[in-house]
């Protein structure tokens, strides 16, 4: 009789475990991928005497063209009226994502803007084996399809107004502030070039007085963080994380497909090198691949993230 019990014991206490797994797999899957936030913070990193500036900071849409509740939401953050637009990368995530891009952010038109490649704004996705990321950064496989990069980059350019910093330098009047902005392209490929950014600097001539500086990067890594601040960073952005995707409560993210602290994985944080400390703003992103589509303990977010001049 002992025995039947504590067989009976186990059985119910493996239904538990069965229907909590089932309920967060619905949850995941069916809901909290589809509940979209706004997440906003305050950071102070421009030069003393500067205004305050609103960024929009949108990452990792990884846009599929049927995903018209992302397009709308997507869109419906041009009321938040911000002074500058930081996309990160991962814009697309179907070869014909461009459709939905196209919809989700035409409303920015005018407002100014940069932006850098990830991986997925050149390839298309692939199926993966989600339990490879616990053993380190993905690696890139043999089979992608090459997505439309040069017609999503003339979007940004040449309708939207924004500027690329794939291994690039800017200068940009934002809400009657001058601005300086760095960036590469993804670094989780390898595509970075630190090399080109001195010169681009160079090329925008002496930063004039009371100007700050702002770097946009797809991938966060520990390097490139790095040489950011080495070329005078005020200001860090970047994305690719998805802050985890999966998360535990109370923890936060298990892995974040590069070498950032798990801590850092999504939000404002700091980062410290040379002797220097400035604001970093991970995205964890508002999309996630075709071939994975859940989110949990992890909302899809945007930020408006305000800035605000040192004393």
């Amino acid at each position: 009789m002992t025995g039947r019990k504590a067989a009976h014991s186990a059985l119910i206490a493996l239904g538990a475990v069965g229907a909590v797994g089932a309920g967060a797999a619905v949850w995941g899957v069916g809901i909290e991928r589809q509940l979209f936030t706004v997440r906003r913070a305050t950071a102070v990193a421009l030069a003393p005497g500067s205004k305050p500036l609103r960024v929009l900071h949108i990452s990792d849409a990884h846009m599929a063209p049927w995903q018209h509740r992302k397009q709308r939401w997507l869109a419906s953050l041009a009321a938040l009226e911000p002074d500058l637009v930081v996309n990160t990368g991962d814009n697309l995530g179907h070869r014909d994502g461009l459709v939905g891009i196209r919809r989700a952010l035409t409303p920015f038109e005018g407002i100014p803007g940069v932006f850098v490649h990830g991986s997925n704004d050149v390839q298309a996705p692939a199926p993966r084996n989600p339990l490879k990321y616990f053993g380190g950064p993905s690696k890139s496989v043999r089979v992608q399809d090459p997505l439309d990069t040069a017609a999503m980059d003339a979007f940004f350019t040449d309708e939207l107004g924004w500027h690329s910093l794939n291994n690039a330098a800017a200068r940009i009047d934002v809400a009657g502030s001058s601005i300086d902005f760095i960036g590469v392209d993804d670094p989780h490929r390898r595509w970075d070039d630190f090399d080109a950014l001195p010169a681009a600097l160079a090329s925008l001539g002496a930063s004039p007085t009371g100007s700050s500086r702002i770097a946009v990067a797809h991938a966060p890594y520990r390097r490139v963080l790095d040489e950011f601040i080495d070329l005078g960073a005020d200001a860090l952005f970047a994305g690719h994380t998805h802050g985890g995707q999966v998360c535990l409560p109370g923890f936060g993210a298990l892995v974040a497909n590069c070498d950032i602290p798990l801590k850092q994985a999504k939000g404002l944080s700091t980062w410290s090198h040379g002797g220097r400390t400035v604001p970093l703003n991970v995205s964890a992103g508002c999309g996630h691949s075709i071939y994975a589509p859940v989110r949990f303990a992890c909302r899809p977010e945007a930020t408006l993230l305000t800035l605000t001049a040192r004393a």
